[in-house]
């Protein structure tokens, strides 16, 4: 779905659409959508600032991901409400470079007549996912030796010796 600038400036757009999977693309072969994206809520833009875009919404979907630990399949549902400013890339003759304040850190920035809302929830989903991917707390991941996962089952793999080069120094 098309945010249009030229829309926002008659009236405020609205939005309440659902994404089947593979409907957004997230980039990452071991992350994927489980259901439906739900999106309900409304783009404008805000008066007097030359075009910045203000989107509010709520989103609702079940994201599966590889567990980074043992690479089972690891499930994140994830409600959040968002609350974004959008403001027009300025180029061009008498557009020079600025450096960002540490209010500007929350706008983003888009081109052109305006921009697609597929790009703004697949952003705040991956956001709102962890960087470490894993199916509970307590996963103990694979064992390096023999490749079992230690989740399921004991393997009996010993881990390798300490490195005598540094028996010197615990004597110390």
């Amino acid at each position: 779905m098309f945010l249009s600038v030229h829309e926002m400036e008659l009236r405020e757009v609205r939005f309440d659409r659902a994404f089947q999977p593979g409907a957004i693309q997230f980039m990452d072969s071991k992350l994927w959508q489980a259901g439906p994206l739900c999106a309900v809520g409304k783009a404008e833009l805000v008066p007097h600032t030359g075009g910045e875009i203000r989107i509010r919404g709520h989103l609702e979907v079940g994201m599966e991901a590889e567990c980074d630990g043992c690479l089972e399949v690891a499930r994140y549902p994830l409600e959040l409400d968002f609350d974004l400013f959008y403001e027009p890339v300025r180029s061009g003759p008498g557009h020079e470079e600025v450096a960002l304040r540490t209010e500007d850190s929350g706008v983003d920035f888009y081109e052109g007549d305006g921009l697609e809302l597929e790009d703004v929830l697949r952003e705040q989903v991956l956001l709102a996912l962890p960087m470490r991917r894993t199916c509970r707390e307590e996963c103990q991941g694979i064992c390096p030796l023999c490749g079992a996962n230690r989740n399921r089952t004991e393997c009996g793999c010993r881990s390798k010796a300490p490195d005598d080069r540094w028996a010197a120094l615990r004597e110390l």
